[in-house]
């Protein structure tokens, strides 16, 4: 959650909408950046349309909020954007988002409920329909975060800490790690790809996704 500084910041981003009707996802989005997700609240219908990198009229990183069906207002990331008893906070990660909940005035959480057609809802509803698998698909992306991640950093800190004044004071590190350069790239892109699916399930850890990412 974002510190009450933050909130003024992104309070500062905030620009009214203008009215235009909401469209409706469409299955090529998955590849455009573009995430959709819902809240009631009350009798108002909410959606919140997330472009994470999508390039059309800077919408790079906005997010638009619209109320039954109509463009209230939008922002960049990270968003606080008041709504009835709250606040809708979206902020993104390098690989997707890390956050997208309704904190209401009393600090209680709820994530938004993404659209069914969307990476996100599709991921949910795989995690529903087979529990099994979707624990070993996130336990994968933890390993796959660590061991690419952590292996790639060992291996880096030898150039890093081999400038002369570190090494005249400390001695030479040699890393206890060298493996080729494809099985690197490897590992590289399996931490990338466990940071993604991790953002699909709307996780986020700073040391461990930071690594990744």
């Amino acid at each position: 959650m974002l510190g009450d500084l933050g909130q003024r910041r992104a309070a500062r981003r905030i620009r009214p909408g203008d009215g235009r009707p909401l469209e409706r996802f469409r299955w090529w989005q998955l590849f455009t950046g573009r995430k959709l997700f819902t809240l009631r609240v009350g009798p108002i219908e909410y959606a919140v349309d997330v472009r994470v990198n999508g390039k059309q009229a800077g919408d790079d990183g906005m997010v638009h909020l619209y109320a039954d069906g109509r463009h209230r207002a939008r922002s960049r990331m990270p968003a606080v954007i008041p709504v009835d008893g709250g606040t809708i906070q979206v902020a993104k990660s390098a690989v997707g988002l890390k956050r997208a909940h309704y904190v209401t005035t009393t600090g209680e959480e709820h994530s938004l409920v993404p659209d069914p057609g969307s990476a996100i809802g599709r991921r949910l509803r795989f995690d529903r329909e087979h529990r099994s698998l979707s624990r070993w698909a996130g336990a994968l992306s933890v390993l796959a975060l660590v061991a690419g991640a952590g292996i790639n950093l060992v291996q880096l800190l030898e150039p890093i800490l081999g400038v002369p004044p570190i090494v005249e004071r400390f001695g030479r590190f040699e890393s206890p790690i060298d493996l080729p350069a494809w099985l690197n790239v490897g590992l590289g892109f399996a931490a990338a790809l466990g940071a993604v699916e991790r953002s699909l399930r709307l996780h986020y850890h700073w040391l461990l996704d930071g690594l990744g990412t």
